[in-house]
């Protein structure tokens, strides 16, 4: 699949790490380090800018490596970026540990993954289906 992409920042494309992997790092663009304290929050923009086809989205996601190792996550995790969004891709990174993280330019921060999605059209009725589950949920099955 060929995307199209706008690149203002100074690093390299979003490329696959290895010919399995699923997300593409993403990179932070900035003219000078952010510091980002415990418990704080930010929005880390990448330079790039996306055209998805209809039908798709594109996900972001956190680093596992940063979540372990720094704390570090995203608030809204997977983000998602629309096929009619034309912005800046930005990263709203958070900060779970009790030290101050420093984000500098060219970090990778996160990763994109795209996926193609359906469009639904709801159908209002009086009863659903039943099924074995039911209404069951948020632990429903017990300790197993």
């Amino acid at each position: 699949m060929e995307i199209e992409i706008i690149n203002h920042s100074r690093h390299a494309l979003p490329a696959y790490a290895t010919a399995l992997s699923a997300g593409m790092d993403l990179r932070a663009s900035l003219d000078s380090p952010i510091e980002l304290p415990p418990l704080g929050r930010c929005l880390v923009p990448t330079g790039l800018h996306i055209a998805l086809p209809a039908g798709y989205e594109a996900q972001v996601r956190p680093r596992s490596g940063l979540a372990l190792k720094k704390g570090i996550g995203l608030l809204n995790a997977p983000g998602t970026i629309d096929a009619d969004y034309r912005g800046e891709i930005g990263v709203i990174l958070v900060n779970l540990s009790d030290e101050t993280f420093v984000i500098n330019d060219g970090d990778r921060i996160a990763q994109l993954v795209v996926a193609r999605h359906e469009t639904v059209t709801w159908r209002p009725v009086e009863v659903l289906a039943d099924t074995e589950r039911g209404s069951g949920g948020f632990g429903h099955t017990g300790q197993q």
